[in-house]
Formats: structure tokens, C-alpha cells, sequence
């Protein structure tokens, strides 16, 4: 169930160039919201979608295409193509300068067979290649592109879109809006047919600001915590079947047997991956969660709205108590903290505990968030090609810091693909105890 992916590949790329709007927008400023402006957020993302060849699309250049796209699709998302500002009170905004995003084409000796055509999942072999990284050294605002993108063409009549992306001007399902608006636009349409609205209003701390609840994931302290030395790191893919998680659902207690798989995939890989790098027993281990609060507001956020709307509660416990208890005890914290959100109180008050402690920044230590991308569309982005064969993000796996780790959950046939990074004598603990678990799991019943 483990997967790892090793090729050598010859990508060649043009000088990147930036991309405009393709008709003069505003100039103004325009503030995000205090959802956006999370300390955790001030940082770029990355996504990527692969698309093999349709013979319908025979003779046609999508990087000609795409860039055109973008250009028309940035006239309706104009803010995209503008540049980060840091106000008073270290608040940020955009402004709309129209300078456009970062583009880059390219050309790859290989098919989408190389990158794993019936497994595509990261990792994805030679990604500094075939994507377009902003450099690290330059930080989040000033005069940097909001997105920088690429297309790399196939030979085999396919191509990769890449995307690396600002987070702190979207999130997941906001970005998939937009690539949706520049399938559409790509496809002949005039318009996009959801209208882009920004009304970053809706989500600023209310007046005067109310913190009510914990929010332990801010919590002051970010000592301590068992370092993870990143040089010597291994990644691999674990890919849990439907039939595998419901092996896992019968070990479970009765009050746990409707839980849904994420929540047990979650829990398992939190608890395998702590007994993997053995913290001090007495150590915190905390658990996060993106959650989406869409759906929850009230009233209702504009369609069209592609700001940030995600918060992420956490749970803690010590590392003795998750790696000596069942699995249950970790499938319980992972609920617990995604109940922490069932309205949209929650993440009111995050707002508010932004504006209140000056955009505090999340703490690190020991600290496990994992995202579920079922849900995000990233894939649904046509331009002419199809949907894409995969689509989500580059990077299954992300640790800015020894400490912290963010996780990327993807749908993969009927059950979800794992991403795991850990010190390679970490990673065999990790995947003998995972075995273990599956193995001595309790058969299904013959009754």
C-alpha cells in the first residue's frame, strides 16, 4: 500500500514572463479579510493537474490556450494580478496593480505513464521541473506575483498545469474557482458563469472583537516539541482502500462505527506517525484540521465569494496517551476537534483573536494538520482536454519547520491516498506498526 516514485526526467523550460489582464482593470486597494490574514496563511501553495492527451484537441497548443485564459479570466479576478501590501497593524491588503501573474511554458521528455497514469499522486517525480516555485528568499509581499504558474507540454499529447499560489488571497475552493472560470473562458464562454466577488467585509472581526473559545492552536508557547531533522527525510504514499478502512471501522467501539473515513484514516496516521518518531511520553502532540465553513454561515456568504473561509481547530493530547492508547482514542480527538466548528462562531472568533493578538502565529510544536481534498474541484478545471486526471496539490506533504507538518488527504479510487514523511528508520516503524493495525484487525462476520 506504500508508494514512492524515482525518475530522471529532461524538462525544458522558457524564461518565465509576466502575465497581464487582458484589458485594463482598477487600480485601488483592496483589504482581506481577518480570515485571510491568519499568520498561518502568509505563505504560497501549490497545485497541479495532469491531463493526458484527447484526440479532439489534436493540433491545439494548451499552452497558448491556458495563457490566454488566464489573461481574459484575470480581467474578472483582477486582485490576482496585483501585488501583497502590509498595512498598520501588520494587516495586509492588495493592491490591484495589474501586473499580472508569473507564466512560464515548458516541454517534457516524458508521458503521463512516467508520472504514474492509473496512480497519479504525489510525490511527483522531478516537481521542481515541471512547476514554477516562487523564490523562497523573497517572502510574501512587495513587488512578488500572487501566482506563478506553468504548463508543461507532453509527449505524449498530454500536459501538467502547475500552479503555485499566494494562500492568503484564496483558499482551495476559492483557487478552483477561478481555474473552473479559465476552463470556461478557454472553452469559447465570454464570462465566467460565477461571477468573482471579493466583499472581504464579511469576514472581518466584529466590533468590538469576541474571542470565545480556547483556540489551543494559537496557544502563546511554541518550545519544546521532538525536532524532525528534515535532511534526512523520506516521503511515500500510503493508499487506504475502502476494504482496508473498514478493517480499521471494526476495531472501533460501537459510538464509533458511523464515523466517516476520513476521521479513521486520520486518526491512524496521527497514531502510527507518533509511535514512528517516539516523542518523550510527556510530550504534547496536537492534531488540526482544515475545515471549511461554507456551508455553516450565517448568513450565507455571496456565490462567488473566493476568499479564505478555514479555520483550524486542534485537539491535544501527550504522546504517551495517543501511542498507548487504541486506535478509537485518536478516531475520538480527530471529532472532537472537527466539532470544535458546527457554526460559525468559531471561526468569528478567530477573526477576532486576530485583530486581539496581532495576528499571533500558530503553534508548531508537535503539531499535525491534515486537509481533506475530496471536496476542492481542483480537477475540475477543463480547458478544452477534459477534466484532469489528477488534480490537488503538488505536494502531498508540506513541513516548514522540523516541528509542524501539513498533510494533504486525496480521493483515490474508493478509499484515500496518505501522504507520510518521516526519517527513513521512522518511516519502517511507521509501516510496521500500520501493518500491524491492518493485520489484527477484527475479520468481517460471516452471519
Amino acid at each position: 500500500m506504500a508508494s514512492t516514485k524515482r525518475l530522471t526526467l529532461r524538462v525544458t523550460r522558457k524564461t518565465p514572463e509576466l502575465l497581464c489582464p487582458a484589458v485594463s482593470t482598477p487600480n485601488e486597494f483592496k483589504y482581506l479579510s481577518d480570515i485571510d490574514d491568519q499568520s498561518f496563511l502568509r505563505s504560497y501553495a501549490a497545485s497541479i493537474n495532469f491531463y493526458k492527451k484527447n484526440p479532439s484537441m489534436e493540433g491545439k497548443d494548451p499552452v497558448k490556450i491556458i495563457r490566454e485564459a488566464i489573461a481574459k479570466a484575470l480581467v474578472f479576478y483582477y486582485p490576482l494580478a496585483g501585488r501583497l501590501r502590509e498595512h498598520t497593524g501588520r494587516k495586509l491588503v492588495v493592491e490591484c496593480t495589474g501586473q499580472g501573474v508569473m507564466f512560464a511554458e515548458a516541454d517534457a521528455d516524458a508521458t503521463l505513464q512516467h508520472f504514474g497514469e492509473d496512480a497519479l499522486y504525489p510525490p511527483f517525480p522531478n516537481l521542481d521541473d515541471i512547476s514554477l516555485e516562487m523564490p523562497n528568499n523573497l517572502g510574501i509581499w512587495g513587488d512578488i506575483p500572487l501566482m506563478f504558474i506553468q504548463v508543461t507540454r507532453l509527449k505524449c499529447g498530454g500536459f501538467i498545469f502547475s500552479n503555485n499560489f499566494n494562500h492568503t488571497v484564496c483558499d482551495g475552493v476559492g483557487l478552483s474557482q477561478f481555474l473552473s472560470a479559465v476552463g470556461e473562458l478557454a472553452r469559447g464562454a465570454s464570462s465566467p458563469s460565477i461571477r468573482p466577488v471579493w466583499e472581504r467585509h464579511l469576514l472581518m472581526a466584529p466590533q468590538p472583537p469576541c474571542v470565545s473559545f480556547a483556540h489551543r492552536e494559537y496557544d502563546a508557547s511554541t518550545s519544546g516539541g521532538t525536532l524532525v531533522p528534515l535532511d534526512v527525510m523520506e516521503e511515500r504514499s500510503f493508499y487506504f482502500s475502502s476494504a482496508e478502512i473498514s478493517a480499521l471501522r471494526r476495531s472501533l467501539p460501537p459510538h464509533l462505527q458511523r464515523c466517516s473515513k476520513f476521521e479513521i484514516v486520520a486518526g491512524c496516521t496521527w497514531r502510527c506517525q507518533t509511535i514512528a518518531i517516539s516523542p518523550k511520553p510527556d510530550e504534547e502532540i496536537r492534531f488540526s484540521v482544515f475545515i471549511d465553513n461554507r456551508k455553516i454561515m450565517k448568513p450565507r456568504l455571496p456565490i462567488g465569494y473566493y476568499g479564505n473561509v478555514i479555520v483550524f481547530p486542534v485537539v491535544v493530547t501527550t504522546a504517551g496517551e495517543l501511542s498507548k492508547n487504541p486506535l478509537h482514542y485518536a478516531v475520538e480527538l480527530v471529532r472532537k476537534a472537527k466539532r470544535e466548528v458546527v457554526t460559525d462562531e468559531y471561526l468569528r472568533s478567530v477573526a477576532s483573536l486576530m485583530v486581539m493578538r496581532d495576528r499571533p502565529s500558530m503553534t508548531e510544536a508537535n503539531t499535525y494538520v491534515v486537509s481533506n481534498m475530496t471536496h476542492v474541484g481542483f480537477e475540475q478545471m477543463d480547458v478544452g482536454w477534459g477534466t484532469a486526471e489528477y488534480g490537488g496539490m503538488s505536494k502531498g506533504i508540506y513541513r516548514p519547520t522540523g516541528k509542524i507538518q501539513i498533510a494533504w488527504y486525496s480521493p483515490f479510487k474508493d478509499g484515500f491516498v496518505v501522504p507520510v514523511s518521516l526519517p527513513l528508520e521512522s518511516m519502517k516503524v511507521f509501516e510496521n506498526k500500520l501493518q500491524v493495525m491492518m493485520t489484527t484487525a477484527p475479520k468481517p462476520s460471516s452471519l
